[in-house]
This record gives structure tokens, C-alpha cells and sequence, in this order.
């Protein structure tokens, strides 16, 4: 595993990858310095990121590090349909995914790959912007979501 440090709007970014999978994305906060790589798949997935916070990419193209099982796989997948922009709740994206409320939440706490894999997209139920395990927590949530729908912060409620 190959790891590549970014800055972000979010603080500092640790992005890990194989040579044919990315395997993590870290929000460090602003403690650490942004690196160099040679590594393509990094460099890629640095590109992407950077184009995302600058609001030219929606969409990610990535290669991503299989989940653990075939519904991890499942689960993880409908996280990733939420469209740019949008967000739904636990028991929305469960009830697409044929699932519990409880297990998206899982999935959503336990995301390696935040950013690529939206869990800042699914929210509580009444639209409250829930939990988020990523870089600061619910104020790194409210940035994105704000950030993807141009929306004011009073929108996203704690």
C-alpha cells in the first residue's frame, strides 16, 4: 500500500492505494504536509479530489478496493448512487438497497473511502444532518453537503 498526502478545503488528505485499487482516503484535519507521489492511481485519485473541491467533478472514476463481502459491495454501491447534490436518509437509501437503516449506517461509519464513497450524502431522518465519522466530523459533513448543494448552513441542522 502507497499512501499520498493532499491539502484540501478540509484539511490535510491521506489517500492510500495497491497498484490497482484505491484502498482509503483519510481526513487528517491540517496537521500534515502534503506530499509528492509517482504513483498513478494516487495521482488520479489526488486530480479527482482536487477537481471535486474546486466544483468540477461530480462523478468519480475510480477503481475501488472490493468491501469485505458481496452486500458490503451491495450496500457501499447504493451509498454511491446518491446523486451530486442530493442527499437521503438512512431508511431511504436502506429501502433501495433492500436493507435495514442500521446497516447503512455501518456502512456509512466504516466508509474507508469518504468523498468517493458519499456517506456525507445520507442524513437522519426530518433532513438532520446525523453523524459523520470523517476528518472533523458533523462540521466536515455540513461543509460538504453545503458545498454540493450551495445551500445556507441552517439548512443542515445538527
Amino acid at each position: 500500500m502507497t499512501c499520498h498526502i493532499i491539502a484540501s478545503p478540509v484539511g490535510a488528505i491521506a489517500i492510500s492505494a495497491s497498484d490497482d485499487a484505491l484502498q482509503s482516503i483519510r481526513m487528517l484535519g491540517a496537521s500534515a504536509e502534503p506530499d509528492a507521489t509517482d504513483h498513478p492511481l494516487l495521482s488520479e485519485a489526488a486530480r479527482q479530489i482536487t477537481a471535486y473541491f474546486e466544483g468540477r467533478l461530480q462523478d468519480y472514476d475510480l477503481p475501488l478496493e472490493p468491501a469485505s463481502t458481496k452486500r458490503g459491495n451491495e450496500l457501499r454501491a447504493a451509498v454511491i448512487a446518491i446523486p451530486y447534490g442530493e442527499a437521503a436518509s438512512y431508511g431511504e437509501v436502506a429501502r433501495r438497497a433492500d436493507s435495514g437503516p442500521r446497516a447503512i449506517g455501518r456502512v456509512c461509519s466504516h466508509n474507508p473511502l469518504p468523498l468517493v464513497v458519499p456517506c456525507h450524502r445520507v442524513i437522519a431522518a426530518g433532513g438532520k444532518i446525523g453523524y459523520y465519522s470523517g476528518g472533523e466530523g458533523i462540521p466536515t459533513k455540513r461543509y460538504l453537503l453545503i458545498h454540493e448543494n450551495k445551500q445556507e448552513a441552517s439548512q443542515w441542522a445538527a
